[in-house]
Formats: C-alpha cells, structure tokens, sequence
C-alpha cells in the first residue's frame, strides 16, 4: 500500500465522506453518486483516542454499508505516512485505515479544502452577503472560517476546473491599526512573540480579545469560554459585545487581505462555527467596511462580493460534490491518495 498519483476520478462507492476539525468530527456515507449522503451524529474527537476507534463506532458499528473508499478532510496540513491534525491530538495513519477498517482507497485532503469545494457549488441559499454583492461570476475565490483554528482556502478556475489551493492563511501576522487596538495589543497572548491572526479569529481567540479588553481597561479578567462571551454579549455585557464587534472588524480585515491575494472576484465565504454563533452580535456595516479598507485597492475591494456560508455541513457537501465528479475538480491526490 503506498500513496498513488492515479487520477480520483477512479472513486468506488459506496464512499465515507469525513470533515474533522480540532473540535468535532463529521461524517456521512455516499452510498452512489446519485444517492444524499447518509450523515451520522456530529461526534466531538475528545471522546475518541483516534480516527480509526471514531469512524468504527459512529459509523460502521451503525450500518450494514460497507464503504470502499474514503475522502477525508483534516484540519492540517497534509504531509507523509502520519499526519498530525493542528489542534487534536490525533495521528491519521491511512494505511493503518486501509487494512483495519477494509477501505480500498483513501484520499485526504485538507479541512478548508473541503469548504472551498463546498463554494463551488454553493446554492444562494447557503449563504448570506455582508455587504453589496455584485453580479456572480468564476472567479477565484477565498473561504476563510474561525472555528477551533482559523482555516483558509483559496479556489481558483482554470481548464473548466475548480481547484482548491490549501494553506495555512491562518497563521499569517495581524497588526494594530487604531489607538484601541495599540492598547489591546500588548495584552494579547501571543506564540513565540507572535499574534498570528489565529490568536484573535477563532474560540481561543474571542477569549483573548475579550481577556486583552479586561486588562487595557484596568479589570481583571474573567474565566471566559466562546460560549460565555456569546452569553455575555446577548446579556448586554460591553466588554464582551465589544470583543464581538472588534473579532468582526478584525475578520474583514483579514478577509479583505485575503480577497487581495487571490484577486478573488467570485467572493470571499466565512465558514466556522464561531462566527455563526456571534453573528447576532456582529457590526456588519464595520466589517464590510473593515473589508474594503485597502487603499490604494478600495475600489476593487467594493466589488468583492463577502458572505457567511449557511449551509449545514457544509464540508460535507463538499466533499460529497468532489465525490460524485471529481473530474470536474484539479483536486491533487499526489502523495495523498492511498490504496490497496
């Protein structure tokens, strides 16, 4: 069993589909390629050593299906026999998957390549626009998604082919701007005198931030999770509705870098399950403007159209169109595909 450069196109179903992130775990079987994926019950990677014992109980101890081939997204980069997720301690060794669980073919791709195939295909109901949108149009695009990391994907058009380009985006530098962010910065946590942007956008991050407010104003901070910023902010908190609209700021920020760097014409998609759970929260009208605060590039950056991705699952539904006609995508399996 050693890693293939044989096109994807050569799929057998039926096919297990799997988004797994640092936090929670998702999968699905795609029994044809006509057939709905078949999902499972969101399961959180804690409660498993590995991805070998979660694949077993969620999915094969709860159907009779067979699955001949897997596609699955990992939130890190892929590299080698073992790759590593960033944020989860599990190890994904996929011949170990092949000859203990009875796949004939793996395929691993990363988290937020999974979401950039989703924004191939993305039905106008699964998403919300922040901001104008222009006319739609092919050109390349960015999804960019707080969650337990921060993800970043780009997709750009060529040969009649979407093809996804992962990275780790999240990882790039974000700098103060104005006078509150000078007197934030200095209280940010950081990694190895870093703040990455990943130190802010994401659950960690929304802890940070609102921590950062705490000790600029003179306060002590609070034991805070995501969820109790959340909390706080629907309770009216300041400080906590004040981390919320910076974290907005912030990530149009961000986005509109992003949307720079891939001349994303066709949009920049937020994904993640933070920015869903905060949106109500969110100054919109501040993070588009956030966004296209560019120069010498506002212009341009006005005609960028920026969403939040809606749909559930949508990693899944990626994957999922990925597997019904990959030859519709520039998907490299180089060094990422494994067989029998």
């Amino acid at each position: 069993m050693t890693p293939t450069n044989e096109s994807a196109e050569s799929l057998k179903f039926p096919i297990l589909i799997g988004d797994i992130g640092g936090t929670n775990a998702r999968f699905a079987l795609l029994v044809d390629a006509f057939a709905d994926p078949k999902t499972f019950p969101v399961v959180q990677t804690a409660d498993f050593p590995n991805i070998d014992d979660a694949i077993q109980a969620t999915v094969l101890d709860q159907t009779s299906i067979q699955p001949r081939s897997a596609v699955l997204a990992l939130a890190g980069p892929i590299s080698g026999e073992e790759i590593e997720l960033t944020n989860c301690p599990w190890v994904v060794r996929p011949r170990k998957l092949i000859s203990d669980l009875g796949f004939d073919e793996i395929i691993l791709v990363n988290d937020f390549e999974a979401q950039a195939l989703a924004v191939s295909a993305l039905p106008e109901a699964g998403r919300e626009a922040i901001g104008p949108v222009g006319a739609p149009n092919d050109g390349a695009r960015v999804v960019v998604g707080p969650g337990t990391g921060l993800g970043v994907a780009g997709l750009v058009r060529a040969r009649n082919m979407w093809i996804p380009v992962a990275g780790e985006g999240g990882h790039i530098d974000l700098g103060p701007r104005t006078d509150r962010d000078l007197a934030l910065w200095p209280h940010l946590e950081r990694i190895e005198g870093r703040v990455s942007a990943e130190q802010v956008l994401c659950g960690r991050g929304l802890v940070n931030l609102t921590n950062a407010i705490a000790q600029a104003d003179g306060r002590k901070p609070e034991p805070h999770t995501p969820a109790s910023v959340t909390v706080a902010a629907g309770a009216g908190d300041k400080a906590a509705l004040e981390a919320i609209h910076l974290f907005g700021t912030y990530l149009g920020r961000v986005a509109g870098d992003l949307a720079l760097v891939f001349m994303a014409r066709g949009g920049v998609y937020i994904a993640g399950g933070i920015f869903g759970h905060i949106a109500p929260y969110v100054d919109r009208a501040a993070m588009r403007a956030a966004f296209e605060d560019k120069a010498p590039h506002s212009d341009l950056l006005r005609e960028v159209p920026l969403y939040a991705i809606t749909l559930p699952l949508a990693a899944l539904a990626g994957l999922a169109t990925f597997a019904r006609a990959p030859g519709f995508y520039g998907l490299e399996t180089v060094n990422r595909r494994w067989s029998r």
